[in-house]
């Protein structure tokens, strides 16, 4: 009996589905045409489903259909599953597809400078129907309201409201130019760069402070946390900007990875305090970000399994 049972309500899948649309369109006419079979069909569908619930789940009248108590409790407690069942048909759909359409990105202006923007015509060329359109900024955007499909954002910790793709991870790097320290000297530890000049991203206002730990496998023993109060003659909030200065010899400049890799790699900057590693400056994951759905497109996942690669392959061996 109970296996006949469950045959009766498999059975009975595409009828639930038809009163799901009848809800939505309000009158046999409409759902039939909705779902392109004839009003006898629909209403007779309806009745079996009846029968075999032995409930009335629709209240008719000569103009329109509404849903009892008992039909509505069946249509939300079925309208999860069919919904899944249709993310999961477009997701097998996309498989066969050619990824197309706009997808609009905003990303943080030096790190797009740096690495994003050099990747694009492989990108593009890879996936010649996909249009891009990159917003440089170093402003939050709020993606949903701005139009953006995705963020790429270095941070710690991405917010729990969206969804997020990890991409890299980096490290906050210390470097001067060796003219820098040779007019000035090399610190030899944390606390020696409150008499450096020192150039800083800021971040709010008041004492600018560096915070630092020791690098892995560069002190055997447990240090404590070094927070040291620092100063300089610049601070800006582009590292690109302070790369620059850097290089410059304005001061020692506490970097991202992928903004100081090509100055340490042409020796412009020096890597200074290896042994020690910054905390709390700048993120130290780089993520893909994108609202809340549950269903990502085509378009968004392409993009971010080429980033992966790509980073996997380049810039992210620097910064591990």
């Amino acid at each position: 009996m109970a296996k006949a049972g469950k045959d009766s309500v498999e059975r009975l899948w595409e009828h639930l589905h038809w009163l799901a649309v009848l809800d939505q369109q309000g009158s046999f006419s409409k759902a039939a045409d909705r779902l392109g079979v004839s009003k006898a069909s629909m209403s007779q569908r309806i009745a079996e489903l009846e029968r075999s619930a032995r409930i009335m789940l629709v209240q008719r009248t000569t103009r329109s259909a509404a849903l009892t108590d008992a039909g509505r409790q069946l249509v939300e407690s079925t309208r999860g599953a069919f919904e899944q069942i249709a993310n999961g048909f477009a997701n097998v759909r996309e498989l066969a597809e050619t990824p197309r359409g706009i997808l609009r990105v905003t990303a943080p202006v030096a790190f797009a400078r740096q690495q994003l923007v050099p990747l694009l015509p492989g990108f593009l060329a890879t996936y010649p129907d996909i249009r891009l359109e990159l917003d440089m900024s170093d402003r939050l955007r709020a993606l949903a309201q701005e139009g953006f499909d995705m963020a790429i954002r270095h941070t710690a910790a991405p917010p729990e409201t969206h969804v997020a793709w990890m991409l890299s991870q980096t490290r906050t790097v210390l470097v001067a130019s060796g003219k820098y320290l040779k007019t000035h000297g090399t610190p030899a530890s944390p606390a020696a760069l409150a008499d450096h000049q020192c150039l800083h991203y800021p971040r709010a206002h008041g004492a600018v402070t560096w915070t630092f730990v020791p690098a892995k496998g560069g002190h055997q023993r447990r240090v404590d946390p070094i927070t040291v109060a620092v100063s300089g003659p610049l601070g800006v909030n582009n590292s690109e900007a302070l790369r620059d200065a850097a290089i410059a010899g304005l001061g020692i400049a506490l970097l991202p990875d992928f903004s100081a890799q090509s100055a340490v790699e042409k020796r412009q900057l020096v890597e200074v305090l290896p042994d020690w590693q910054s905390t709390g400056a700048f993120g130290e994951w780089l993520y893909a970000i994108r609202p809340y759905s549950a269903h990502a497109s085509r378009v968004s996942q392409v993009f971010v399994d080429y980033l992966r690669a790509a980073f996997k392959a380049g810039f992210s061996s620097h910064g591990r």
